[in-house]
């Protein structure tokens, strides 16, 4: 039992005088296919070995008590009076009306959590907390739910309360992540296969540029309407489904002069973010490493100046990250407008890109970034 386990299971001991059972609900990365997910697309993401651990125990009442250590705050609520509160307190919650409206049987218990995701990082902080709560519940209360429909409930939470319209990538990983893989993810027909993260001489490391501009959550929505009303001209057009469709680059080039500019930008991401990813999967399983890299060069690029979800603070982690010879591969992670760029950093060289990429970094924002080493992981768990 590590040092957060062990520490959750005595403060759940001190505040609520009864024995816990322990969880372990992982964060997650994506290495490659990004603001896909919505779009129909493959996405590669794996659980990671930093996330949200949940003590929980039936207190035999109708009430469900939650005390968030790393914020400090509590509360209590009737189970059969769930409704919308605000902040994290909607993520819990969301998670219990799901069980709720599903019909289980859902009574008091005492709930204590904490974490080691840094806030805003982009490592899906959201379904972690959303996912350890429901696997707890799912295993406490007998509901007899397996890890894909437990996605499902989460992501379905997630868009209840929270009112985030997410796709199912960060909730699927969190569930189903496979320590030392990824997961080719599709998105279309939530279908999977895992395949061996074979990184020999190469660690994943996140740089969390550590600003969080505001528009995130206007501009997720608004990327995913400008989606929605390029893909309903394509399928008029062109007859096809989903982006995916989109056989040969001239089909959506010959969409150009209808649609809006911005909206043929995202469209174009999507058609050739979905391409990117299916190449990933094929670089994966013949060991090409550095291929795999640059694809991750590309995703930013058009992350950047097709998708413009970046920001000065991301282009500049990731343009010298290029320029570094420890890193084969960055690009930022997440929804965007600041967190975390991933790189892929040689062993050998990880202390040194990690200090000239902080000095350079601080010089040019006066901003410290932090840097993690992270590991795959497995998705959600009883700890003990």
């Amino acid at each position: 039992m590590n040092e957060i386990a062990s520490k959750l299971q005595q403060v759940f001991k001190e505040k609520y005088n009864s024995d816990p059972t322990l969880y372990f609900s992982p964060g997650r990365i994506n290495l490659i296919g990004e603001h896909i997910d919505y779009n129909d697309g493959y996405v590669m993401p794996a659980a990671i070995d930093k996330g949200v651990y949940y003590a929980v125990a039936v207190n035999n009442s109708h009430a469900a008590n939650f005390y968030a250590v790393d914020f400090t705050e509590e509360f209590s609520i009737e189970v059969n009076k769930i409704s919308k509160a605000d902040g994290w307190k909607n993520y819990v919650l969301s998670v219990v009306n799901e069980f709720l409206l599903l019909h289980k049987n859902i009574n008091g218990f005492d709930c204590v959590m904490m974490g080691d995701i840094p806030h805003g990082s982009g490592m899906s902080s959201s379904a972690a907390v959303e996912g350890g709560l429901a696997f707890a519940l799912n295993d406490l209360f007998n509901c007899g739910l397996d890890k894909l429909e437990l996605a499902l409930l989460c992501q379905r939470a997630e868009h209840n309360y929270p009112g985030v319209q997410c796709g199912i990538m960060d909730q699927f990983a969190n569930m189903m992540g496979k320590r030392d893989h990824v997961i080719l993810l599709d998105c279309q027909h939530i279908t999977h296969a895992y395949f061996p993260l074979q990184l020999n001489d190469y660690e994943i490391i996140l740089v969390n540029s550590k600003v969080h501009h505001s528009l995130a959550s206007s501009a997720y929505n608004e990327r995913r309407r400008q989606c929605e009303e390029g893909l309903m001209m394509l399928k008029e057009t062109l007859n096809i489904h989903s982006f995916r469709d989109v056989g040969k680059w001239e089909d959506l080039l010959s969409m150009e002069k209808m649609l809006d500019e911005s909206v043929f930008m995202r469209c174009k991401y999507v058609v050739q973010e979905i391409g990117r990813t299916r190449l990933a999967a094929e670089l994966l399983q013949q060991n090409k490493l550095f291929e795999f890299g640059q694809l991750m060069y590309q995703t930013h690029e058009g992350l950047s100046k097709l998708y413009e979800v970046s920001c000065a603070e991301l282009d500049f982690l990731v343009d010298f990250a290029s320029k570094n010879p420890a890193v084969i591969g960055s690009r930022l992670m997440g929804g965007g407008f600041g967190g975390c760029t991933i790189n892929l950093v040689h062993k050998d060289l990880l202390d040194k890109f990690s200090d000239a990429i902080k000095i350079a970094y601080k010089h040019n924002f006066n901003i410290s970034a932090e840097i993690y080493i992270v590991k795959t992981a497995d998705g959600c768990m009883r700890i003990n």
